[in-house]
């Protein structure tokens, strides 16, 4: 009795040299509806599931494999199970090579109605895998195509796969479908609601990181899927440099995400230390943003992450290994010479990501007990909220350094103080129990690296609940504040930016970052 390979593909890819090898080891292959097709159009022999079962695809192709000829033999235990197949004419079912209907691609399309969505959830398609998966001690179950390399090398071998390859394969093939029946119950969940009634998850081990938060502490990068049209931080290939840790990886998200918040139309470059940004700038030229905002606070820069907004150059380079100490480098692109140069320090990690990558849809947070979970604070303001509250009104170049230094304050952690002039961070005040605190320290920040705070701007990522706080900035220099109002002092705090002579921004939106 020959093997028995069963083929349903929604993805084609690679599909072709896995036939030809199953055929040239004179295994049969069943298949169905389009894949049969594909197959046969390429000259390959195929037995149609229905003739097999001798049942035809009812329901418009709803029901194909849901036959016990198909569920029989994948799941067959030799010899246990031989007399009752012999009974029931069930051959043995070898190969199941399947992947899923395309649901997450479909409900992705802003077209995609409810009753699209429902007809691509496969169901027959997730039975054959769970229990191929299931007796993974005889059945080679594959559902990615970039695993079939494996099972033509065997046959190519005449070896069958060994039993730790498929239950590799089969624990494989378990995840997809647990993430496959998750993303439909979170999209089903969402119809009526901003936030699923109960969340499932199913994570991919990416890898296992060097250590945590510190090093006595284990920890690793798990993923939801791997998709490859986008290139996250999560996903980004380590073109140079050790390992990244679980505190690299934290802090170079915190400077991507700032770095995708800045205006696109010059170019950017945000330094982060232990989470918070320590200098972010703008300007022309990539290295002009570079060098203002290392010079914003080149104490905090050593062994920085380091975020630029365009390709990297040699010069650029050179300029940066020269200058500090460098963790890791984020950048869209760099050229071969750049990354020649930084190969001279091979601690450095580099890593290319995409601009236009999607954030993710949910931000979660482990506390005791249970999970924190809250949509991403995506928004910055509404132009129409802006509201000048004081006598004094902004100048458009504050006007721009505001808007600026309110958009880096939105990634500081909380209580949250920007000090900014001409694109460029001047002091920042971080994660202080008080927020006057901030503002002294930030002050504090500008006046080590002689940077002059006259005529500059303040971002608060919340309302200021006294005065002192814009006391404290006005004595350094400041002329234009912005922050978001709703204070029970607005009114006295207003009134003392009259007497200060500062122009005021309220923007009806706060930006905490814990």
């Amino acid at each position: 009795m020959s093997q028995k390979a069963l083929i349903s593909v929604s993805d084609k890819t690679g599909l072709l040299p896995l036939a030809h090898a199953l055929i040239d080891n004179a295994i049969e292959i069943l298949s169905t509806g389009g894949t049969a097709q594909y197959l046969q159009s390429h000259n390959i022999r195929v037995t149609d599931v229905s003739e097999y079962t001798r049942f035809p695809e009812i329901m418009g192709g709803r029901v194909k494999t849901l036959h016990p000829k198909i569920h029989g033999g994948i799941l067959a235990r030799i010899p246990q199970d031989q007399s009752i197949m012999e009974i029931c004419e069930i051959e043995c079912i070898d190969y199941v090579i399947v992947n899923l209907y395309p649901f997450k691609e479909t409900i992705a399309k802003p077209e995609c109605s409810f009753e699209e969505a429902i007809e691509n959830i496969d169901i027959g398609g997730p039975s054959l895998i769970r229990a191929a998966a299931k007796n993974f001690t005889r059945v080679c179950v594959c559902i990615d195509p970039s695993d079939y390399a494996l099972i033509i090398d065997a046959l190519n071998a005449k070896e069958l796969l060994s039993l730790e390859q498929r239950k590799i394969l089969a624990t494989k093939a378990f995840a997809q479908t647990a993430q496959y029946d998750a993303l439909i119950h979170q999209y089903l969940s969402e119809q009526d609601t901003d936030l699923p009634s109960e969340l499932l998850l199913s994570l991919k081990q990416k890898e296992i990181l060097r250590y945590g938060e510190n090093n006595h502490q284990k920890a690793g990068l798990y993923v939801l899927d791997q998709d490859l049209k986008q290139t996250t931080l999560a996903q980004a290939p380590l073109l140079q440099g050790k390992a990244l840790s679980y505190n690299n990886l934290a802090d170079s998200d915190a400077a991507w995400s700032c770095l995708l918040s800045l205006d696109r139309i010059q170019k950017s470059c945000v330094i982060v230390k232990h989470a918070n940004p320590c200098g972010v700038a703008t300007a022309d030229t990539l290295e002009q943003a570079y060098q203002k905002a290392y010079a914003s606070d080149p104490v905090s820069a050593f062994g920085g992450v380091i975020a630029l907004s365009d390709r990297i150059s040699a010069s650029l380079a050179n300029i940066m290994i020269a200058q500090q100490f460098i963790e890791v480098i984020l950048a869209p692109a760099i050229d071969e010479e750049a990354l020649a140069i930084f190969a001279t320090k091979p601690n450095i990690r580099v890593l290319c990501l995409s601009l236009t990558a999607d954030r993710p849809e949910y931000e979660l947070k482990a506390i005791g007990g249970g999970y924190l979970l809250q949509t991403p604070d995506q928004a910055l303001y509404l132009e129409e909220n802006l509201h000048v509250v004081t006598l004094q009104h902004p100048t458009q170049t504050q006007w721009l350094d505001l808007k600026f230094a309110w958009t880096v304050a939105k990634y500081v952690k909380s209580n949250a103080i920007v000090y900014a002039k001409n694109g460029c961070t001047l002091g920042i005040g971080a994660g202080q129990m008080s927020r006057v605190d901030s503002a002294r320290i930030a002050a504090l920040k500008s006046e080590d690296t002689k940077l002059s705070l006259q005529q500059a701007v303040m971002a608060s990522d919340a309302f200021f609940p006294f005065a002192d706080g814009i006391e404290t900035a006005a004595a350094a220099g400041i002329q234009a504040v912005i922050q978001p109002g709703g204070s029970m002092r607005d009114a006295e705090i207003i009134a003392r930016a009259d007497e200060l002579q500062l122009a005021m921004v309220f923007t009806g939106m706060r930006h905490f970052k814990h």
